[in-house]
């Protein structure tokens, strides 16, 4: 539980427009519904890692969310496998000059990133010597492909265009006047942060370096793309889920100029 006042306005935040390439492979292509496991009605991840025991990752610092996102889930996937690994502040920041040329010298560049060259960055060349094997894009508010992504495969990567209405709350939420205003999509700025828990009433996150909470409608109004990993630091390279065609989306991902 959060407790104290929340005001998260001079956090850094560091995701750069969704890129939306006609290119990008949907999740839904490749799932059997028919042959998939019943997804439960409320399931959380990380049970081990205290609520403010995830760390920074220099996102207080700079613009790296899209990078420490992914740290975070290494840091789930492993969790789960009984084996935590933490990717260090020098790890996420590595990755995060490689996609944007930030200079952690000098200050520069330091103009956030863009979550589906950081996830091709990920897939192709690693993050602390961990690589996630494919990813795919959920349908913008398919509830049910956030649960299904999350439970089936340890969580799902997500860009959110917050609002400034945001920067006080304790549980995100659409404001009583609306996506208007202080509750513009965006009017903060971009935000990308690991899903690792939902139930009826919305999702759990992570953000700079602790679990957040946000409702369903605030996913429905402020979530600008969504993706789901398959890392085999969550799977142990045991086979994929059933009615999960991992060998298609592979070859498909091989198809794309990274």
């Amino acid at each position: 539980m959060e407790t104290g006042k929340i005001d998260h306005s001079g956090m850094k935040l560091g995701k750069a427009a969704a890129f939306h390439d006609p290119r990008t492979l949907m999740l839904a292509d490749y799932l059997d519904t028919t042959a998939l496991p019943s997804v439960p009605a409320s399931y959380a991840y990380a049970k081990n890692i205290a609520a403010t025991g995830w760390g920074m990752m220099e996102n207080d610092k700079i613009g790296d969310c899209t990078c420490a996102a992914a740290g975070h889930l290494i840091m789930e996937w492993t969790d789960d496998n009984g084996a935590l690994f933490t990717p260090s502040d020098a790890d996420i920041v590595a990755v995060y000059s490689a996609v944007t040329g930030y200079n952690p010298k000098t200050g520069k560049n330091d103009n956030g990133a863009v979550e589906t060259k950081v996830l091709n960055y990920w897939r192709s060349t690693g993050l602390a010597g961990h690589k996630i094997l494919a990813y795919a894009a959920l349908e913008p508010k398919n509830h049910n492909h956030v649960m299904l992504s999350t439970f089936l495969f340890g969580g799902c990567y997500i860009g959110m265009a917050l609002p400034i209405s945001a920067q006080k709350q304790k549980v995100w939420s659409v404001p009583p006047g609306g996506a208007t205003g202080q509750g513009a999509p965006g009017s903060w700025g971009g935000h990308a942060v690991p899903v690792i828990g939902y139930d009826s009433h919305g999702l759990t996150v992570i953000t700079w370096g602790a679990t957040k909470k946000m409702t369903w409608s605030f996913w429905d109004a402020y979530c600008d793309e969504s993706y789901a990993l398959i890392s085999p630091d969550f799977a142990n390279k045991k086979t994929s889920p059933s009615g999960f065609d991992l060998a298609a989306l592979q070859a498909d991902l091989k198809k794309l100029v990274a």
